[in-house]
């Protein structure tokens, strides 16, 4: 995948889970092309959707369960997908599916509290002592600006043994309160001082939302929805409280163990809440992208401050290469351009967007990333990259 180790989510530790559940049946393959026909594209990767489809039949073929790419260029767009959404009932990954878009959902909480920013309620500067009292040792030290480009020092929940315990037992369901997920990152030493450093942390996220509902007196779900969802008509977006999907939707699958890949869609939402828990389609998910980056949710000065950029190495500001902004990161790719990538059991999505939002790619596919074969990881990056690239 495009973004380095640190932009996605850990979920080594599902590596350890046992296998549930019903034995999965073997994949087959399906494709479905749905474009628009507005206006004369710009890029070739448009006009070559053909060419496309193949390179999305070839991450089934490799091992991946389903696949769905949108491509947009202006206001042309092409969705083309491969494989299963089902894969017990052989049912063909759609076009219009809905899927967990796990830590993309970083950049929709960025943008709330940046809106807040911009409203007077908060300031970037404001440390986490002063808008959650008592919740996070050396809270006066950390300020919500290091929250959001992970420069915190806070250890990474998702890391805590204790995380997977309810999981490993079967109990998919299981609900963790935005707090209990805290306090077990918190319970690790940090990993560095405040600023000196970088280190992708999901408890960085959690906070954020606890921020926002602290400030607000909302939850996050009614937050984004009146503050995103509604105003940007992205009507199959929901932040989600308990487990299940709408429908249409793509099934998750995880590797666990030897082959077949189990069905893990039913994981509680609870797992990642302000940080990845989101639920969307490939059309949405660009939608808000392209909101976001043409200027339609923040005013300039927030915008710019999404989009000021740090180190994964060192933690410092750069003004140039790949970094980690406020929700979103500078791509690594030649062609630039504005990245967020997710990782959840069941689920690997990647959102990639030109500076103005006119251009986009959406990637997913239905089996998390940590354990899909090499060869679709290595193919998916290539894809991305033809995708995006081609026509910039």
């Amino acid at each position: 995948m495009i973004s380095s180790k640190h932009q996605r989510q850990n979920v080594e530790g599902w590596r350890k889970l046992a296998v549930w559940g019903a034995m999965l049946s073997c994949l087959t393959a399906a494709a479905v092309i749905a474009a628009s026909a507005m206006a004369t594209p710009r890029t070739a990767a448009i006009t070559e959707a053909a060419g496309l489809q193949k390179d999305v039949d070839r991450l089934v073929a490799a091992g991946a369960p389903g696949a769905l790419l949108l491509v947009r260029d202006g206001d042309r767009t092409v969705r083309l997908t491969a494989g299963l959404g089902n894969v017990a009932r052989k049912t063909p990954m759609r076009p219009g599916d809905h899927f967990k878009i796990a830590s993309l959902t970083k950049s929709y909480t960025a943008t709330v509290v940046l809106q807040l920013v911009g409203e007077g309620k908060l300031s970037l500067g404001d440390n986490v002592e002063q808008r959650l009292p008592g919740l996070v040792p050396n809270g006066r030290k950390i300020s919500i600006r290091q929250l959001l480009n992970h420069t915190s020092g806070l250890f990474d929940y998702f890391e805590n043994p204790r995380f997977l315990k309810p999981y490993l037992s079967g109990n998919f369901g299981y609900y963790w309160s935005p707090r209990q997920l805290v306090r077990m990152g918190v319970s690790h030493k940090p990993l560095f001082a405040p600023g000196r450093g970088y280190s992708y942390s999901n408890t960085n996220y959690v906070l954020a939302q606890l921020i926002v509902e602290r400030v607000t007196g909302k939850s996050i779900g009614a937050e984004l929805k009146r503050r995103i969802f509604q105003p940007l008509h992205l009507r199959d977006t929901i932040y989600p409280t308990k487990p299940g999907l709408p429908s249409p939707y793509a099934h998750g699958y995880k590797l666990l163990g030897k082959p077949p890949a189990t069905d893990v869609t039913g994981l509680s939402p609870s797992m990642s809440p302000g940080s990845g828990a989101i639920i969307s389609t490939a059309r949405d998910v660009a939608d808000f992208y392209r909101a976001l980056l043409s200027g339609r949710l923040l005013n300039p000065k927030q915008l710019q401050a999404m989009k000021t950029t740090v180190s994964e190495r060192t933690g410092k500001v750069v003004v140039a290469g790949p970094g980690d902004g406020l929700g979103i990161g500078r791509s690594p790719l030649s062609c630039g351009g504005w990245v967020h990538s997710g990782e959840l059991p069941g689920y690997q999505v990647e959102g990639l967007s030109s500076g103005d939002g006119r251009r986009q790619v959406v990637l997913m596919v239905n089996q998390d990333g940590s354990t899909l074969p090499k060869r679709v990881n290595t193919l998916l990056d290539k894809l991305l990259a033809k995708a995006y690239c081609h026509g910039a």
